[in-house]
Order: C-alpha cells, then sequence, then structure tokens
C-alpha cells in the first residue's frame, strides 16, 4: 500500500511541476525534492524521466476512463450517453492540455510519445462506446450491423478530432449550442438512430 501511495505522489508532484515548468525544464531531482522523498527512492519506481512522464499522462488517461464509466452507467438513454461520451472525452483532454499550461506544446510536440501509452485507454475506451451501442440496439435506438466496427470507428472520430477541438477549431465562430446541433446530427445519421 505504502509503495503505491510514494509512487502516486511521484507522479502527482511531476504533474504538478511539468504544468508549472514544463517537462523539459523538471529534473528527476526536482521531482524528488518537492516530493520530499530523495532520488533513490524515485529511482526505485522510475528508471528516469520519461517514464514519469508516460506515468503522468496514463494517470490522466485512467481519470478519463473512469469519467466515461461513469457516463455510461448513467440512467439516461443510449444517444444521450454517445454524446456525453464523446464530450466527456473532448472536454477532459482539452482541460488536461490546457490545465497544464507549459504542458500544451509539450503535449503537440510528443504526441506520437503520449499515442504509444495511449494504447490502454483506446482499448478501455472502444469498449465503453460498444457497450453502449449494444444497449442502443437492445432498446431499439440505434440500427446498426455490426457493433464493434461502429465502436472503432466512433473511437477513431472522436480522437481525430482532438487537435483541431484542443485548438478551438471545430465549431469556431458558432455557440456551443449550434455546435452540439451538428454533431448530433453527424453522429445519429451514422447511427441510424431510430426516431
Amino acid at each position: 500500500m505504502k509503495t503505491s501511495r510514494t509512487k502516486e505522489l511521484f507522479v502527482n508532484v511531476a504533474r504538478q511541476l511539468f504544468a508549472q515548468n514544463g517537462v523539459e525544464n523538471t529534473t528527476m531531482n526536482d521531482i524528488a525534492l518537492a516530493s520530499g522523498k530523495g532520488r533513490r527512492t524515485l529511482y526505485t519506481y522510475f528508471k528516469n524521466k520519461e517514464d514519469v512522464y508516460f506515468a503522468v499522462i496514463e494517470s490522466e488517461l485512467d481519470m478519463l476512463t473512469k469519467m466515461m464509466r461513469k457516463v455510461a452507467a448513467k440512467n439516461t438513454a443510449p444517444d444521450e450517453k454517445i454524446l456525453e461520451l464523446i464530450y466527456t472525452h473532448l472536454d477532459t483532454i482539452k482541460d488536461v492540455v490546457h490545465r497544464n499550461g507549459t504542458l500544451t506544446a509539450e503535449f503537440f510536440r510528443d504526441i506520437w510519445r503520449v499515442e504509444r501509452i495511449r494504447m490502454r485507454f483506446n482499448y478501455n475506451e472502444t469498449a465503453i462506446f460498444r457497450e453502449v451501442l449494444a444497449e442502443g440496439i437492445q432498446k431499439g435506438v440505434f440500427d446498426i450491423d455490426n457493433v464493434d466496427i461502429y465502436a472503432n470507428i466512433l473511437h477513431c472520430c472522436v480522437k481525430g478530432i482532438e487537435v483541431n477541438y484542443i485548438r478551438g477549431r471545430i465549431g469556431k465562430g458558432l455557440d456551443r449550442q449550434t455546435v452540439k446541433h451538428y454533431v448530433r446530427r453527424i453522429v445519429f445519421g451514422a447511427l441510424n438512430k431510430i426516431h
């Protein structure tokens, strides 16, 4: 138990330091000092700063997965869940990138590095979409023939618009309700929502 708490402490301290100073300007020594632990203890859990960086990103993605599972478990209609899942994903990623200030540049510069550690999240998100789509078929809301393919496509579409969403390019000049109207039409058109 103490082991996981210590590792979690390092990840949380590193998250704050990366946000304040940037990943490049934060050293392993900075993380050890700010956490009140020795460098030897830090190196027990992480072999280098890149490992710490990956742990921070993985921690953020784990939090997003938990949020999405809560949405999927809600007692709401499957079509509304799909929309809420999409916005939960996009808004949370956007908040993480913006909240971390100097991490914004690092996120876009290191997007391929980040992608390597997203594999578990990608799998989990696709599984969540699959569950809600299957629920929608069962309840007669969606008319789709292959839940797996639709879940994968939905995941890839949401992931594919992340950067433009974060940068504010999607729906630029439109109010949020208008953007949501278009998102609804695109998503429900693809899912053959039964009216």
